[in-house]
């Protein structure tokens, strides 16, 4: 009986009854009409409850859900429902999803023929990554008459964990094969470095480097050849992701460590896929979650463990502590990108004798954050004081990343400045620069 639910039509029914009874104390006439109502309320109460309960497998459900939840993208879950009543039903889904969706009404009605399946979707779109627990998935059934309903309940205590982002790792993988090409020749562009790994001698054609001509191959074939050379490959690239205090900041739910995790996961996809080396460091007073940069199948799966369950701690980052430990557990030059966020130039300059320490032995970019709130400020035209003394504090602010990047060009530090939003295709643009340039 505890799967019986008695519904608000079967209560309305019983105020209808007792109006009648009230009438019926004024017209007489009305007792026998009022008495029949309620036997007849009473017995469409019990053939509904026979036709709904007399079936032990009236609905079969199932939750169809995916192996893990992609941080920060919509994550489809799917419901397969089908009706084994000889009639038609009216169903109420309500599935127990996990609390750190604070979804509390959730809901989803469907009308189900005799016989027929049924497949529902909805999304979820998780914030934060860990475990998500499911509850119950409840399936509740009617009949046209709408009295009683009966609970099904299926799927109890399903956990999902919730990795970094790899839903648009193919994305990112077309956008750096077709950044690819255009660097192959056919479209002309500048480079400022020059790859130094060797491919093959080929036949002189128009716009080759006059510089890469190979004179003794020339002399054998009497014909103009030149080496030519490709991306350097088996490249060591460390992502080193700051987890202190200021990594915290959220913007559209998402924190700025969630956004470098993120970047990271399809930042290294990449960097596999262009046979490069890819390795991985967190950081706030110690250095934690080390991987180091390797290109064998399974590294990206390594990533992803280390980065699972990564929490800011809200220390201050120790950057002295980070330095050294570069020094002595990264002896190869070797590309670091670092994830965090200054906010003033001051900030800077207390860790800018680390950074400069660390860009002596490698090629340093400093991956920073624009704040989405102190643009739209900047945007927006003021209509009054306050909004004035708004936009200059905005525009205040503005200038002091700008400060902070002419700051670590002067030492050779290559710089990110961008919007969360934004961070995976600038990370990735970043890295296919570099290695255009060959200037690792």
């Amino acid at each position: 009986m505890k799967n019986l639910f008695l519904n608000t039509r079967f209560f309305a029914a019983l105020l209808g009854v007792g109006i009648c009874y009230v009438l019926a104390f004024f017209f007489p006439v009305l007792m026998g009409f009022a008495h029949a109502l309620l036997i007849g309320v009473f017995i469409a109460a019990c053939v509904e409850f026979m036709f709904l309960f007399t079936n032990r497998s009236g609905i079969q459900a199932q939750r169809i859900l995916p192996e893990k939840l992609s941080n920060g993208d919509s994550n489809s879950v799917k419901i397969d429902l089908k009706n084994n009543y000889d009639f038609r039903i009216k169903t109420k889904i309500i599935d127990e999803i996990p609390y750190q969706f604070q979804e509390r009404n959730f809901l989803i009605r469907r009308d189900i023929s005799s016989g027929h399946h049924v497949f529902l979707e909805y999304f979820l779109q998780p914030k934060e990554r860990g475990e998500y627990s499911f509850g119950s998935l409840h399936i509740f059934a009617e009949s046209g008459l709408g009295f009683v309903s009966r609970r099904f309940s299926f799927q109890k205590n399903a956990v999902l964990p919730s990795y970094p982002s790899f839903v648009h790792l193919r994305k990112y993988e077309l956008m750096a094969l077709q950044n690819e090409f255009l660097l192959g020749g056919v479209k002309k562009i500048r480079q400022l470095g020059h790859t130094m790994e060797f491919e093959q001698i080929k036949e002189y054609v128009p716009g080759d480097d006059v510089r890469t001509i190979n004179w003794r191959a020339t002399s054998k074939r009497s014909q103009l050849m030149v080496n030519q050379f490709q991306d350097e490959k088996s490249q060591r690239v460390y992502m080193l992701i700051d987890k202190g205090r200021t990594m915290q900041m959220p913007f559209n739910g998402v924190s700025l460590l969630d956004y470098s995790i993120n970047a990271a996961m399809a930042l290294s996809h990449i960097i596999l896929k262009k046979n490069d080396r890819a390795g991985l460091m967190t950081f706030a007073k110690n250095t934690e979650n080390k991987v180091a940069a390797d290109s064998k199948p399974g590294q990206l799966r390594k990533i992803s463990e280390a980065l699972y369950n990564v929490q800011t701690n809200f220390d201050e980052s120790d950057y002295s502590r980070l330095y050294q430990d570069l020094k002595f557990s990264v002896a190869q030059r070797s590309l670091i990108l670092l994830f965090s966020n200054f906010e003033t130039l001051d900030a800077l300059n207390r860790q800018i004798k680390y950074l400069r320490g660390i860009a002596r032995n490698h090629l340093v970019v400093l991956i920073f954050f624009k704040n989405a709130e102190l643009q739209q400020l900047i945007q927006h035209d003021p209509e009054n004081m306050q909004e004035i003394y708004d936009e200059i504090l905005a525009e205040k602010f503005e200038y002091e990343k700008r400060l902070i990047i002419q700051e670590l060009k002067k030492y050779g530090i290559y710089t990110v400045y961008t919007l969360p939003e934004n961070l995976n295709v600038e990370v990735i643009n970043k890295y296919l620069e570099i290695k255009a340039r060959g200037i690792l």
